[in-house]
């Protein structure tokens, strides 16, 4: 069901992200990432509100964090999979 969430609604440019000190497109390109990632490894059955609830955690979690204008792909990756596979906990924290 996860289909039925468009991941282009989520993806951000540098003009979205604020000043980063002119590391917008990074940062844009990492929070993307992260988007790109969630769809990604989220089960094809997955609730389309739980995955936008999921996808709405980047930014709230990411955008004001200095390390996203340096963070690697495999610590994207593994933050995304923890995410999911916590998705609970995640959740019940963000209501």
């Amino acid at each position: 069901m996860k289909e039925f969430v468009v991941i282009h609604d989520f993806l951000v440019s540098e003009a979205v992200v604020g000043d980063w000190e002119g590391e917008e497109e990074t940062v844009a390109e990492n929070i993307n990432e992260f988007y790109h990632t969630i769809y990604q490894l989220a089960e094809d059955d997955i609730s389309p509100d739980e995955l936008t609830l999921l996808l709405d955690l980047v930014w709230d979690t990411w955008i004001g964090q200095d390390h996203i204008v340096e963070i690697e792909h495999d610590e994207i990756y593994d933050w995304c999979r923890h995410l999911l596979e916590n998705r609970d906990q995640f959740l019940e924290q963000h209501n």
